[in-house]
């Protein structure tokens, strides 16, 4: 640990007080934000819905799968940074702090330029490789350059975003994410009727930048000790080596998730366009019921990570069990509001003539609905294993996951339709719990 200023114990508050207030406190505004981002990601596919026709928005979906492959790398790598900052504040460090600060901020802003140069000239492979139909092609391509070319706008809104997280306070960046959903709202009906699908990218993009910059004005004003200064520039060997341990293994733990997600959708792009369009609508309900585990991973991992870094472990298991308590209930309540929900919110991105999408899509939503407590389990047990120090884990449990989904993706769709990629993804889940729970267990009985 390098040594440095250091924080008075009363600002780390998550070492010390009652742990499910304060997990709630952390988990809230990460839910609200998560459900903000699906709200952002379905006013796009509203108005491209309603003002370009069915195609292009099956296209936006298409090109979402591909998109967000590329944006879960950059938020993956985020929530590594987080696990990172959280120890070092839980340390008390603010000198490494803020040297972690300007690496994350010159390291991963400059993989970020790489990242978005490749994306756009593997492109055309991509979309290939998940076989968007033709009729599809200009508009997800279209929409693709603009979002792949702006990749450092989201980037540097997730790592501040997480800078934040990191010492507690989940509050602030959703009142700049609440300014951006309103922001790309406004500018997605103006640009859509002034540039087609293009101008639900170009909206994209700029609101992101807006969140970012509004995110590093709060940053500096409330918590300037946080951010690195000219004495902080340096190639700082052991900090570059912890960032890309965590940042990287971060990064390829969610690159996994949507390299299988594309996958998936090359099978279920085997159903033509009413497959694609009922795909994305499941998609879009589907991601609201994932903020809620999503949200509880990351709070309990920088709840962890804080307590990790302070050295108390008692208080990490307590937390721990705590976390899993209230997930699972919310896991078996989201279950229902799904399952008997199906046919209405699916409806708010298909329209009642097209029956065969909303079959599919109600199909998929019921079977999966069945197993979403299992998800919900394994986000808190995930959250430990990053919380702890365990990054590698998350990682190979979720290609295992993956792997499963996909292949058995492959096998069913043409038989069952979405209810096979439903199916899939709830064993898979089954599985992912099953092997991160013994993990677990041996990790524990070693440490012990």
């Amino acid at each position: 640990m390098l040594s440095g200023e250091v924080i008075p114990m009363e600002q780390s508050s998550l070492l010390q007080g009652n742990i499910t207030r304060q997990l709630a406190a952390l988990a809230a505004p990460l839910l609200l934000g998560n459900i903000l981002q699906q709200l952002y990601n379905s006013v796009d596919a509203l108005i491209i819905s309603r003002l370009l026709g069915l195609d292009a928005f099956a296209a936006a979906g298409a090109a979402g799968t591909v998109m967000d492959l590329f944006l879960f790398v950059l938020s993956g790598f985020c929530v590594g940074m987080s696990v990172l900052f959280a120890r070092l504040y839980g340390a008390g460090d603010l000198t490494a702090f803020r040297r972690e600060t300007y690496v994350a901020l010159t390291l991963g802003s400059a993989a970020t330029l790489l990242l978005s140069v490749l994306a756009t000239a593997l492109l055309g492979p991509l979309l290939a490789l998940i076989q968007v139909p033709e009729a599809l092609l200009g508009y997800a391509r279209s929409y693709l350059t603009i979002i792949l070319g702006g990749l450092l706008a989201p980037y540097l809104y997730d790592l501040l975003c997480n800078i934040l997280r990191s010492v507690g306070n989940t509050a602030a960046a959703l009142w700049f994410l609440l300014l951006s959903v309103c922001v790309n709202g406004v500018l997605d009906y103006l640009l859509v009727k002034a540039m087609g699908i293009a101008g639900a990218a170009w909206a994209t993009v700029a609101a992101q930048l807006l969140s970012a910059l509004l995110c590093w004005l709060y940053l500096l004003r409330r918590y300037p000790q946080l951010l690195c200064g000219r004495e902080d520039a340096g190639w700082h060997r052991e900090l570059v080596r912890d960032t890309l341990r965590f940042g990287l293994t971060s990064a390829l733990h969610q690159s996994s998730l949507y390299i299988g997600k594309l996958l998936v959708q090359g099978s279920v792009d085997l159903l033509g366009t009413p497959g694609v369009a009922a795909y994305t609508a499941a998609l879009r309900v589907e991601g609201f019921a994932n903020s809620f585990g999503d949200s509880g991973s990351q709070a309990a991992a920088v709840f962890l990570s804080q307590n990790d870094g302070a050295g108390r472990t008692g208080r990490m298991e307590a937390g721990y069990r705590r976390a899993m308590v209230m997930l699972t209930a919310l896991g078996a309540l989201l279950s229902l509001v799904m399952f008997f929900g199906a046919e209405e919110t699916v409806g708010l991105f298909l329209k009642k003539e097209e029956t065969v999408a909303l079959g599919y899509s109600v199909s998929y939503l019921r079977v999966i609905s069945l197993f979403y407590i299992f998800n919900d389990m394994g986000s808190i047990l995930m959250g430990w294993f990053r919380g702890t120090g365990h990054v590698a884990v998350p990682v190979a449990v979720a290609t295992l996951h993956i792997t499963l989904r996909v292949v058995l993706s492959r096998l069913w769709v043409p038989v069952m339709g979405l209810a096979g990629v439903a199916l899939a993804s709830g064993l898979g889940w089954i599985l992912a719990v099953s092997t991160l729970w013994l993990i677990r267990r041996h990790v524990r009985q070693t440490a012990g």
